[in-house]
Formats: C-alpha cells, structure tokens, sequence
C-alpha cells in the first residue's frame, strides 16, 4: 500500500469562513435546537415569521432527541441580509430555552 492510499483528514481544510459569501435575499435554512416542549416550535416559528412576513412554517420540522430531553426545529426561511439574520438569532437566544442557532 503506498501513502497515497489514504488521505489524512486532519490537514483537509474547507474553505475559509470569511471566504463564503451569502448573495440576499435567499432561501436559508436554520436549525434551532431547545429544550423540548409542546409550544418550542410554536415559539421557534412565532420568533422567525417576525424576522420574516413571508414565513409560513410549511418548511418546519422538528425532531425530538433520542432520550426527549431536547428537540430541535429545522426551517428555511428568506433571508434578506447579515443584520436580520443577526437579529433573528439574537432574539432565539434571548428566550433562555434556545441551546444553539445552527
């Protein structure tokens, strides 16, 4: 077996993040992860559709975690810019019940 065989991973980088650019408006999906509760989805969409009017929920899914302890919700809304993005994940995390905005 010869060295080329293999590819070490750990010196595979991506690209740069300062490197990619987002071109708005676009479709932009999101993946919020929370405690898990009967209105986190509800909230979730409530928080987005204020960020964006045109947000319907038709793109929402949530998945619970293996144990239910945590759910997370998957959506694409439409993005016009850094700053609503910015103020969309701003006003997730300041509910305190928003883990991470992915």
């Amino acid at each position: 077996m010869n060295d080329r065989t293999f590819r070490d991973l750990r010196t595979q980088a991506g690209p740069d993040p300062a490197d990619v650019t987002i071109t708005f408006p676009c479709d932009y999906p999101i993946k919020v992860v929370g405690d898990a509760a009967e209105d986190f989805a509800a909230t979730v969409s409530q928080i987005v559709h204020r960020h964006d009017p045109t947000f319907e929920g038709s793109s929402l899914e949530v998945v619970d975690s293996r144990n239910g302890r945590f759910q997370s919700v998957r959506l694409t809304m439409r993005a016009t810019g850094e700053a609503q993005l910015k103020a969309l994940f701003d006003e997730l995390k300041a509910t305190g019940r928003v883990h991470m905005v992915v």
